[in-house]
Formats: structure tokens, sequence, C-alpha cells
């Protein structure tokens, strides 16, 4: 704790020193006012009549291609909850220059003033000419989840809920590797998920279509562990869907109590609750099979310490923390994920497009040898941000959501790596 509050005081006095993480830089060269006769009046006029008279040249003539919205009510942000659009700003302007940094993408923040769906959802479409995708961020369940659907279904560009599908994304990652190590079978393991929030619920969701079994799946609230017979979630089934989905369809032994019965011979124990330490025991960690892993991702400390899941039996221990080994991270995947569906100009994110970047996350990570203390990549190993992009681009266009059909993985690779190379020499090149 000594060393976060550290990191809090030093954090506090360069936000402040630097008021704010972007700015807008021109990509065009001025080198005299005649210039702007072609970037400005009256030259703009001819890229307009262009792309009024066909509209996907907007690619071509603006920044479409690269702009991503970042979009937040701030109603439920970090570690912090609630703490509204002007709090949330800093989180939002920090998510901008990790785009910018890890995926060469150019995102800004925009926080919402009000946290009606209805509103947030016609904002977005609204503003959508101009962006290429949208990030939505650190909204409130289950808000999120009827924003998510509603303009996937009604919007041509790509949107992404980074709580729900980067945190799930990632999860699957590194549970791809830590299962390989145990030498089991996702489809066979018992799985404990502790939560049951939007990261919770989409954790679950993709874990089922990469093929773990629903019924061994046992997900756990405030409350308890979710089952049939919880009647708080069946009278609110209507707002609360996909949690009662869970209780529905998980859970098939129809285990009740705390994550004390839950855990009993589990496999894998997945935790995206609530700030530790000492959410999960070391007696809940000795109840759980042989071979057992552990992923307490709370930030910013974990539900238990690695070193006491350890100490009680787990084999193997992933937080969201850089400091410890297996960071389980969304910054690992969105900037790659954005980088592909913007290299193909796709029309949206897909959970096999999520799947296909888990598994190119697991792979590099084999490339360079797993173990107990590296089943996934760390953020410096910038590469993988690459082999992301080609294999969400590459699986868009075979799912036929890509207007650029005519790509190869050579020239994906190629693309990214120029994009992502420029952004950070120039992020470099600012510094001196």
């Amino acid at each position: 704790m000594v060393i976060t509050e550290k990191i809090y005081e030093k954090s506090l006095k360069l936000h402040k020193k630097y008021k704010g993480k972007i700015s807008v830089i021109p990509k065009c060269p001025v080198k005299k006012l005649s210039d702007f006769n072609y970037w400005y009046t009256p030259g703009v006029a001819s890229p307009c009549k262009e792309i009024y008279k066909d509209i996907d040249k907007i690619f071509d003539y603006t920044n479409k291609w690269n702009f991503v919205a970042i979009v937040s009510d701030g109603s439920r942000v970090l570690g912090l909850g609630d703490i509204g659009p002007y709090a949330g700003l800093p989180v939002m302007e920090g998510k901008a220059l990790i785009f910018k940094y890890l995926g060469g993408v150019d995102a800004f923040p925009i926080m919402l003033d009000t946290k009606d769906p209805e509103k947030i959802v016609e904002v977005i479409k609204i503003i959508s000419p101009t962006f290429g995708g949208i990030n939505l961020e650190d909204i409130e369940q289950p808000k999120c989840f009827y924003v998510l659907d509603r303009l996937k279904n009604e919007i041509k560009i790509p949107v992404w809920h980074d709580d729900q599908q980067g945190t799930a994304t990632v999860t699957l990652a590194g549970l791809i590797n830590a299962l390989k190590i145990v030498n089991k079978k996702i489809e066979e393991v018992k799985i404990v998920i502790l939560g049951a929030g939007a990261a919770s619920i989409a954790i679950a969701r993709l874990l089922v279509k990469y093929s773990a079994d629903i019924g061994k799946i046992i997900m756990i609230d405030s409350k308890g562990i979710l089952h049939p017979d919880r009647e708080d979630i069946r009278l609110k089934k209507n707002i609360y869907k996909e949690k009662w989905y869970m209780c529905v369809n998980s859970n098939k032994e129809r285990i009740k109590g705390s994550l004390s019965e839950a855990i009993k011979n589990a496999d894998v124990l997945i935790a995206a609750s609530r700030p530790g330490p000492g959410v999960i025991k070391k007696e809940d960690i000795k109840k759980m099979s042989y071979g057992a892993i552990v992923f307490a991702e709370a930030n910013p400390i974990p539900e238990i310490w690695p070193h006491e899941a350890k100490q009680a039996g787990a084999k193997i221990v992933a937080t969201g923390r850089s400091d410890f080994s297996n960071q389980i991270n969304n910054s690992l995947c969105f900037p790659g994920i954005f980088r592909g569906v913007l290299d193909v100009k796709a029309t949206t994110i897909t959970d096999e497009m999520c799947i296909s970047a888990a598994e190119a996350i697991a792979k590099f990570a084999q490339k360079k040898s797993i173990s107990e203390d590296y089943i996934i990549p760390s953020m410096n190993e910038w590469e993988v941000y690459l082999d992301i992009a080609v294999e969400v681009g590459i699986k868009a266009v075979e799912q036929g959501v890509a207007i650029n059909k005519k790509v190869s993985k050579k020239y994906l690779y190629k693309k990214a790596k120029e994009i992502i190379l420029k952004a950070r020499r120039d992020i470099e090149l600012l510094n001196n």
C-alpha cells in the first residue's frame, strides 16, 4: 500500500504539471499560410464533394479510419465507483494515451453528463459519423449491456465495451495457457467466478463460447451463489436478464451458499469482484483441486495476495497488477483489437474476433515458453499487438463484417507495425 500511495502522490503532481495527457496536433505539413488553400477553403471542397458522392470515401479523405471515441458517463470508474463524468475524465484521457502508444489509434475521451441509457445511445449515434469505432468505458450494469446491444445493432462501426469484452478476452488468453501448464481441458474444468458484474458475466459468456461447460461454472454475487431459486434476481430478471440467465443455466449441481461452498474441488477461480486483500481466504484456496488456477483481478489490491494463494496451494496465480507475475489487464488487448478492426474497416466486433485475439495473445506467450510465472505477455512486449491486429482483422474478413476484404496477414502485419511504430516515435519525440 505504501508503494501505491507514492504512485498516487506522483501521479497527482504529473497531472497538474501537464494539465492532462493528450492534445491534438496536425499530421499534415503546414509551412506557410497558403497551405490552408488545400487543407481548408477553398481546396477542402474537393474531398467533401467526393465523400458526398460516395460515403465510403470518408475513409480515404479523412482520419475517420483511425478515430475512436472513448465514451463514459463515469458511473463505474475503475475501483472508484460512480464518480461522474468530470472526475472520470483523467481515466479516459489515460485510455486515449494507451490507444495511441500501443495501437497507434487516435482516440478521444467523450464524457457524458447523463446516466440515461437512451440519451447515451442517441448521443453516440449522432456523433458516429466522425469515428471508425466506439469504446464504451466505465458504465454501470445493467445499463452497459443495454447500450452495447443497442449500438451494435444500430450503427455500422465497431462498438466495444472494454470492461466486458476486454476483460473477458485477456482472461481467456491467460486461462488458455494456465490450463495448458496444468494439463487440463477447459470443457472439463469446474470454474468459479467471484463477482457477477459486467466483467464477470462477459468472462463467463466468452469462456462458454470457447467451449467451457456452462453447467460447470458457478457464479457468486454479493448475496451468494447464483441459482434458479434466487428470488431476488428472478423478481428483477427483466432488468438483470444476463444475471438471471446465469442463474438458470450455470451451476448444474444447484449448489447454494457462498464462495466457501462453491470452491470445493474447483479447478479455476476467477475473481473480478472488489479490492482486497482478504476477499478470498487462504482456507478457500485450500479447498480447490490439484493444480488450482487463481485469477484475482481486482484493482488496486487483488482479492488475495499472490503469495498467500500460492501458500494455500494454487499452482498458477494472476492479478490485474503489473508488479506481480501474470498481469490480466485489458490494455493487453484493446489497442491491438482496434488496430485490427480499423485496418479492415470492420463494422462490428464479434465474440469470435475476441477469441481470435485471446488465442493470438496466448500463442505469443507460448512462442516465448510459458511457465507458472509467464502465462501471458506483458504490455512491454509490444509486438503482441501486431499479432492481435492481424488475427482480429482476418477473422473480421472471414465473418463478412469487414469493408476492406482484400487483405492478407502479411499486409495487415506490415500496416499495423508501421502505424504503431510511428505513434511510438512521435510520442518519444514529444518527450524530448
